[in-house]
């Protein structure tokens, strides 16, 4: 007999402007149970769950594909309020909270009760009097169903970010008629008791009846909590099973399993000579504030003549590690190149010894919009170590014609699609853009070349091209390379070793050829390889 589900999700399939990211999707949530939503990033989990809201982002872009069936009946759900007054309520990652309101103010918002008064029995429902005490009691209520023990008449402003994550799902459990909740990475932001007291909650609210979908990347949750999930990867369904009896090896590997496709052939690499005692760059207890990719206490050895891979979910702090060598962010900790130490609260330190960077804001960091693609190349390099500038006695000028000739072989190597090298950067695409930022890094000469989601938004084609010129580079003039990369595949490709970030700490150290469990494991959090 076939189980009956509260929700069924059939067939989705939704791309945006050609490009498709979900193919023939379904998900199947049972009344009473939490179904864990897996995946990588960019797995498709956030567009699956923004056509079950309804929100504008998918209806503004040509809607989706497939059937919605909740409570046993076909539903059109066009409008986050329309999902809503089915029954479904979404905790967000991002908090929703109005800072100078009360606790009970931001339960109650759009909600309110209010009683009748003499003016608004005149002029209509707007002058109606607020019943606090009865809000105050609707708010205590939900805030006792979670075991949250903070008065409801505080003001959510400087509180914890534990209890905020806790008022937004009261605000959700106090709307009537709450089915199914949403909970979007929620222990993302919580310390590991807020993270445990949590898992509790989302336990008591299924025992009340309410399903939850919990989106999440951290295995242990899953098989502590979960009584099923579904795995997508790549925009495509991979499988819906219980999670009794399945190992978090199991489920690693359904998330990140995919055949290796070699990116870039191997010819000689083998007659590259690296060595363990030759480190070129070292990073000791090495913490990074940069917002959104904190990274804390890493300890890593690059070797020269290495491509060292750092790859792992969004938000993890890989990023954040060449961001804080190059001193875009604050660091502590040190930082040692060649020998010596990199005093990174000074920026351009690091573009001082020669470590020469293609950031992953590439509008935003990399590039100077407003100034030609040959300025663009041949910038930094005029600025650290005088190129293209021609003695004149006591004078340097710019020595245009080497510039512009250095520009054309970078446009004709990186095939950069443009009108010429007085085409300002800021009117490629990003595709071209991306190449622009990497003429320039190249045109430094580094000795080591740290690239940041190089590949990001370009065809297929060009992370081809991409990919073999980092290897050519490493292979035939000796470069260190440093690429960090939310692409596994690409990293597997062509690194030599890969250091895998969660949490803003390093969980491994790979050999490109490790398994895929192992990969999924060290990405959700769990402290493995060194290789």
């Amino acid at each position: 007999m076939e189980t009956k589900y509260l929700l069924k999700m059939d067939n989705i399939s939704k791309e945006y402007f050609g490009n498709k990211v979900l193919k023939n999707v379904q998900l199947h949530v049972a009344p009473g149970e939490i179904h864990a939503l897996m995946g990588e990033n960019g797995a498709g989990k956030s567009t699956l769950m923004n056509i079950l809201f309804g929100m504008p982002v998918i209806h503004n872009t040509g809607g989706f594909e497939g059937t919605i069936q909740f409570d046993g009946q076909t539903v059109n759900i066009d409008s986050p309020q329309k999902a809503m007054e089915l029954g479904i309520g979404m905790v967000h990652q991002e908090f929703m909270l109005i800072p100078g309101f009360t606790v009970t103010e931001n339960v109650k918002l759009g909600r309110e009760i209010t009683t009748p008064t003499i003016a608004s029995g005149v002029f209509g429902k707007s002058l109606e009097k607020l019943d606090r005490p009865a809000m105050a009691s609707d708010a205590r209520k939900a805030l006792d169903t979670i075991g949250l023990n903070i008065p409801e008449t505080d003001t959510v402003g400087g509180m914890p970010v534990g209890y905020m994550q806790f008022i937004e799902i009261a605000r959700e459990i106090d709307k009537t008629g709450m089915k199914l909740l949403i909970f979007d990475e929620p222990t993302a932001v919580l310390t590991e008791s807020e993270a445990q007291k949590l898992l509790e909650t989302m336990q008591v609210l299924t025992s009340k009846g309410i399903s939850i979908i919990f989106i999440t990347h951290r295995i242990d949750e899953v098989i502590q909590v979960a009584n099923s999930m579904t795995v997508l990867r790549d925009g495509t369904f991979v499988q819906h099973v219980e999670t009794k009896g399945t190992t978090a090896a199991e489920i690693a590997e359904m998330m990140v399993g995919r055949k290796v496709e070699k990116l870039v052939d191997d010819a000689g690499k083998d007659t590259r000579t690296i060595s363990d005692d030759d480190i070129l760059l070292r990073l000791k207890d090495f913490h990074v504030d940069m917002p959104g990719e904190k990274v804390r206490g890493v300890d890593l050895d690059i070797r020269r003549g290495e491509i060292l891979g750092i790859g792992g979910l969004a938000g993890q702090g890989k990023v954040g590690i060449p961001n804080g060598i190059l001193g875009l962010y604050k660091s502590t900790g040190t930082v040692k190149f060649e020998g010596e130490v990199i005093e990174t609260e000074k920026l351009g330190a690091a573009l001082k010894k020669h470590i020469a960077f293609v950031s992953e804001d590439r509008r935003g960091v990399g590039l100077l919009l407003e100034e030609s693609i040959e300025n663009n190349i041949t910038f930094t390099a005029m600025q650290i170590d005088g190129k293209f500038l021609k003695n004149y006695g006591p004078l340097k000028l710019f020595d245009s014609k080497k510039a512009r000739e250095h520009a054309l072989d970078m446009i004709k190597q990186l095939d950069i699609r443009c009108t010429g090298p007085e085409q300002y950067a800021g009117r490629l695409s990003g595709g071209n853009q991306q190449k622009v930022c990497l003429a320039r890094a190249i045109t430094m000469e580094p000795k080591l070349l740290i690239v940041s989601e190089p590949t990001r938004g370009i065809d297929i084609g060009a992370k081809k091209l991409v990919l073999e010129l980092l290897a050519k580079m490493n292979r035939e003039e000796g470069m260190t390379i440093i690429m960090v990369s939310s692409e596994l595949n690409e990293l597997r490709s062509l690194c030599d070793r890969i250091a895998i970030v969660s949490d803003g700490q390093l969980t491994g150290i790979f050999a490109p050829d490790a398994s895929d469990a192992e990969y999924g494991m060290a990405m959700s959090g769990v402290k493995g390889g060194n290789k």
